[in-house]
């Protein structure tokens, strides 16, 4: 990329940068360091704030990056993840988000440990958090990693590097000074840019067609060097029955995933009723549904104005489509108008990953201090010291992320997003729907439920070829891949719920008829709520 490129991407990244820690500076100063200010934003926030923000958080590196990329190198299967992510909105409003906020207080466990006993539960869950946090976080770093090296026109492990430490510095601050209320307004910032950038570039490529939708697909597929088949099912999921199966794996995956991941779920304790909850649902199922109508066009755009082939000489996963569309659109490298496209969405695609890499390290930060720091002292936490815990424990998550990012900086980020959906469809959906909907569920049924579903998740990952066995895995000199899917959610997910009837059946604890009655009169109800 030119200097002009850099330069101006550089202004615009540090602008937002500026406005967002300006955000925080100012939220910190008015905070009182209760444990409902910092987990919680006060429960302040109306439906519409929250829905803007719940779709800054669900909208990822993983959504503007990597479906896109997929969609401009898969052409139809990937759209897939465009329809996974969408429809997992609708099993979160109906079966979860009112139930959640009446039940909870600030985490997942909140839910369990309202009808169980407190401790085993709120070490399970809580771990369970962590893992899915990080590894979502990873996709983030990737993303981050992938953009800057473009922008800069590096692609050394060193650049990556810097790029990665910078995002994991910024986050830590985000969250350990500005707590949930920065960080929800963070994510509304971050919402209107990318929504209003996604706007702009799916009018350009509409334009350049002429508003042919027909034409646009016809000639992605023509550049595409499939043919009509780069627009039928099978192009990457259709080659043999492995791949069929690895399809099934992860809509079950994307499907499912949502109503377990514990930044989505904190969001629903940021709105003062039950009510509010369920209306955020619906303001951003309208956003996220809008935005991902729009990847479609953007990841067709790519493979018919950029192309496939320069997609993938450029990033092999293809998480650079969109800038270099948005470049093209804009009048090609060495025009004005590229340049100032480019620069936009490389900094609204910049802005993307920090905002959502600061909503799960609040989530995953949160559950290390109010789950698994409050179960294993002996006396129970001060709510300031939980928060000093949870500030802490935001710069652990940090490092984790950022080593592990730099390990997987060579996969698609809407993959690895798939995997952790995988792991918390597999670990906290079962344990979840259990506890609201099961009369006989028992605290053993409860930890079973968790590992049952994480365990087996995690191992099946690490023997499958995303780790080993092939030139595209983490460790392509090595091979101890035992499991033939990339996605293990077809697995491990029915483990998840069948672990949690296991140990529930073979318990020999009987489930307290009263506190589920009352956890089901709250859940429905919201009288008793916090």
């Amino acid at each position: 990329m030119t200097g002009n490129h850099q330069t101006l991407a550089l202004v615009l990244f540090s602008a937002f940068i500026a406005v967002t820690l300006g955000i925080t500076t100012w939220v910190s100063r008015d905070r009182h360091g209760s444990a409902e200010e910092f987990y919680a934003g006060g429960r302040l926030f109306s439906p519409m704030e929250n829905g803007f923000a719940i779709a800054g958080d669900y909208m990822s590196a993983a959504s503007f990056l990597g479906i896109s990329g997929l969609i401009a190198l898969f052409g139809y299967d990937g759209l897939l993840y465009s329809v996974g992510f969408l429809v997992a909105w609708l099993v979160v409003l109906f079966l979860v988000a009112e139930l959640v906020r009446n039940c909870g207080r600030f985490t997942l466990a909140d839910v369990v440990a309202a009808r169980m006993s407190e401790r085993p539960v709120r070490i399970a869950a809580g771990t369970s958090s962590v893992t899915v946090s990080v590894l979502y976080l990873v996709a983030q770093m990737v993303g981050a990693g992938s953009l800057v090296a473009l922008l800069l026109g590096r692609t050394s492990a060193a650049a990556q590097c810097w790029t990665v430490v910078g995002v994991g510095a910024l986050m830590v601050i985000y969250v350990s000074l500005g707590g949930m209320r920065a960080t929800t307004w963070i994510q509304i910032v971050k919402a209107v840019l990318l929504l209003g950038g996604t706007v702009a570039l799916t009018a350009l490529v509409l334009v350049r067609f002429h508003g042919d939708f027909d034409r646009l697909l016809l000639t992605a597929a023509d550049r595409s060097g499939h043919g009509n088949a780069f627009l039928a099912p099978g192009l990457k999921y259709g080659a043999d029955w492995t791949a069929r199966f690895d399809f099934i794996s992860l809509g079950l995956a994307l499907v499912l995933g949502t109503a377990g991941l514990p930044h989505i779920l904190s969001r629903f304790y940021t709105v003062p009723t039950a009510r509010a909850a369920r209306r955020s649902v619906v303001w951003s199922i309208g956003l996220i549904g809008g935005f991902y109508l729009m990847t479609i066009v953007l990841g067709f755009g790519a493979a018919a104005i950029v192309g496939p082939q320069a997609v993938r000489d450029s990033n092999a996963a293809g998480n650079t489509a969109v800038p270099l569309l948005a470049l093209d659109l804009g009048g090609g490298a060495d025009s004005t108008g590229g340049t100032v496209l480019f620069a936009v969405v490389a900094a609204v695609a910049f802005a993307t990953i920090l905002a959502v890499v600061a909503g799960i390290t609040l989530a995953s930060s949160a559950s290390v201090a109010h789950d698994l720091y409050a179960s294993l002292r002996r006396r129970r936490a001060e709510p300031r010291s939980e928060v000093a815990v949870a500030r802490a424990a935001a710069v652990g998550i940090g490092v984790v992320a950022i080593a592990l990012g730099l390990l997987a900086r060579d996969l698609n980020v809407a993959f690895l997003v798939g995997l952790a959906f995988a792991v918390a469809a597999s670990a906290n959906l079962p344990v979840l729907l259990y506890s609201l909907f099961w009369r006989g569920f028992t605290t053993r049924g409860a930890v079973y439920a968790v590992y049952g579903g994480l365990v087996p998740a995690l191992v099946l990952v690490v023997l499958s070829p995303v780790v080993s066995g092939s030139p595209e895995s983490l460790f392509p000199g090595v091979d101890f891949q035992y499991f033939p899917l990339q996605n293990p959610g077809l697995v491990s997910i029915p483990l998840g719920f069948l672990a949690g009837w296991f140990g529930t059946v073979t318990s020999a604890e009987v489930a307290d008829e009263a506190k589920h009655a009352e956890t089901e009169v709250r859940s429905l109800t919201g009288a008793g709520a916090v």
